[in-house]
């Protein structure tokens, strides 16, 4: 076996970002960091590794299979490199930040890393670009989150935008009041994971009836709604119904283009969440822009909490066409000024280092649409 590696290969989910797409992908996470800051959140910037304690408390427990671990030889204590960054947020917002005034607006941008990637998204390092707000269990607080994830999609001209809403809470509000033991539970759980109708079927009783017709009412936003309001739940779920329901008809108003599906069974990916959830797609786009959802900080006893957090690799693939940048070649010895003022102008200028006797062929070779001449512009064909 040959153990020399190429220089160039590199390990399975990890990827370089070459030009141009690297600068793209720094544009589209500006603008999207942009219209969070511009809603009041604050930036804030966590690194990229902590203590593995820390790292897999409360929220970060259902990441734990998802993160990298390593001894930090500093302290001999045992570190995690983050696989999520909406833990770490939250841990600034309950420790450094404790003080500051609720609502707290928090928002970040970085890159993550993990253990193994899914045949939806392959990529094990992806970056993330979120907002938490914390400190507030209010309904106008889901719908700001998720109109503002909306807001930022479309501030990058994606078309073809849904969100599907789910409720992971609700599903545990109706097997509990039933009786149900926790095997039973989890059978239930694992055939509606798997939108398994016979398996639910199989349950009997009440429980595979309202599971049933919960399992069956997924789709449109107002044929779900209409299915879920018929339903004669146990008071709990009827609360959790509620909350869904209201989000759905306020999002609906705010943000009358966006379609909206509804998924009051969905759990997988949403595991720590404690309320009303999203997921945001893009037709004709593999994998999900980004989603988010109600939560609570610390070990799941602190703070109310609900945040977004969107994928620019999945982004990446549902932008439209982007403009080419204006690059010109300015042959060496051209004047400073000009070459300046034209950067001004919104001008990438690409400088010739030695004489040469054909520019317009230096500026093809060099990717340049136009070239300098004197004073001139003059287009390169």
């Amino acid at each position: 076996m040959n153990d020399s590696l190429h220089p160039a290969l590199l390990p399975l989910g990890l990827s370089d970002l070459l030009p141009p797409e690297a600068a793209v992908e720094a544009r589209v996470v500006a603008a999207m960091m942009a219209v969070l800051e511009s809603h009041g959140y604050e930036r804030v910037k966590p690194p990229l590794m902590e203590f593995e304690e820390n790292l897999l408390s409360g929220a970060g427990a259902a990441m734990a299979k998802e993160t990298f671990r390593l001894m930090d030889p500093v302290s001999q204590r045992m570190i995690g490199l983050r696989a999520d960054m909406t833990t770490q947020v939250a841990r600034i917002a309950t420790t450094r930040l404790r003080d500051a005034a609720r609502p707290l607006r928090l928002c970040y941008a970085g890159q993550v890393l993990r253990v193994k990637g899914s045949q939806l998204r392959p990529e094990r390092q992806v970056g993330q670009v979120g907002a938490e707000l914390i400190g507030t269990d209010s309904v106008a607080a889901d719908l700001e989150v998720v109109a503002l994830a909306a807001e930022a999609l479309q501030a990058l001209g994606i078309e073809g935008l849904s969100v599907d809403l789910t409720l992971p809470t609700l599903v545990p509000a109706i097997t509990s009041a039933l009786g149900l033991d926790a095997k039973e539970q989890d059978r239930l759980r694992a055939a509606l994971d798997h939108k398994d109708a016979a398996a639910v079927a199989a349950v009997g009783g009440r429980p595979a009836e309202v599971l049933g017709k919960l399992l069956a009412s997924a789709g449109v936003a107002a044929t779900t709604l209409k299915a879920l309001k018929a339903l004669d739940l146990p008071p709990a779920a009827a609360e959790e119904r509620a909350r869904l329901v209201d989000v759905t008809n306020r999002l609906g108003a705010a943000l009358p283009g966006l379609v909206i599906t509804v998924d009051p069974v969905e759990n997988r990916g949403l595991e720590y969440h404690t309320g009303v959830s999203f997921t945001f797609y893009a037709r004709g786009v593999r994998g999900e822009l980004g989603r988010g959802g109600r939560y609570r900080t610390g070990n799941g006893e602190g703070e109310p909490a609900t945040g977004l957090t969107l994928y620019t690799d999945t982004i990446l693939r549902a932008l439209p066409p982007q403009k080419r940048l204006r690059r010109i070649y300015v042959p060496a010895g051209s004047d400073a000024a000009t070459a300046k003022r034209l950067r001004s102008e919104g001008w990438v200028t690409v400088a010739g280092l030695e004489a040469v006797r054909d520019s317009a062929a230096e500026a093809r070779r060099l990717d340049c649409g136009h070239r300098l001449e004197g004073e001139t512009i003059l287009p390169v064909s």
